[in-house]
């Protein structure tokens, strides 16, 4: 019994800030699929935006599209903080790359905030629209997916 509860210990330990919180986590409002910040929204719903979503915020992590990758970038949260307007994201380092970017985290593995790749505010414009204030490759607003 002593060896499971170290065990569960361990994990919870190893969980990022924001899965500790066993309440509602600060960022509960923004998860979900975005699309826009590179370019502005247009008016699409339901599955062809979900299929076209810039930016998705879950409880441990934000993925975001990528100019040069298929593939979302993933990034972990480590904490979440509740500003004036809007959240406040840290991130754990990203892992560095293979290739011509060995030993270095990927060019677009941030936001392109305040040249810091772990960090993100979010600000809050209306109740479907944020923005990411100094973010050179988001400058546009950011329109959450809804159904049809």
């Amino acid at each position: 019994m002593r060896r499971r509860s170290l065990l569960s210990a361990g994990l919870i330990l190893a969980t990022p800030a924001v899965a500790q919180n066993r309440g509602t986590p600060p960022h509960e409002w923004v998860f979900g699929s975005w699309i826009g910040g590179q370019f502005p929204p247009g008016e699409i719903a339901g599955q062809q935006c979900q299929g076209s979503a810039t930016v998705i915020f879950l409880r441990d992590v934000v993925m975001r599209a990528s100019a040069l990758e298929v593939a979302y970038r993933q990034r972990i949260i480590e904490t979440v903080a509740l500003i004036p307007d809007g959240l406040e994201f840290r991130f754990l380092p990203p892992a560095p790359t293979g290739g011509s970017f060995a030993g270095r985290p990927p060019p677009d593995a941030g936001f392109g905030c305040d040249n810091n790749p772990n960090l993100l505010r979010v600000r809050r414009r209306g109740p479907d629209e944020i923005i990411f204030p100094g973010c050179v490759e988001f400058p546009s607003v950011l329109r959450r997916c809804r159904p049809e």
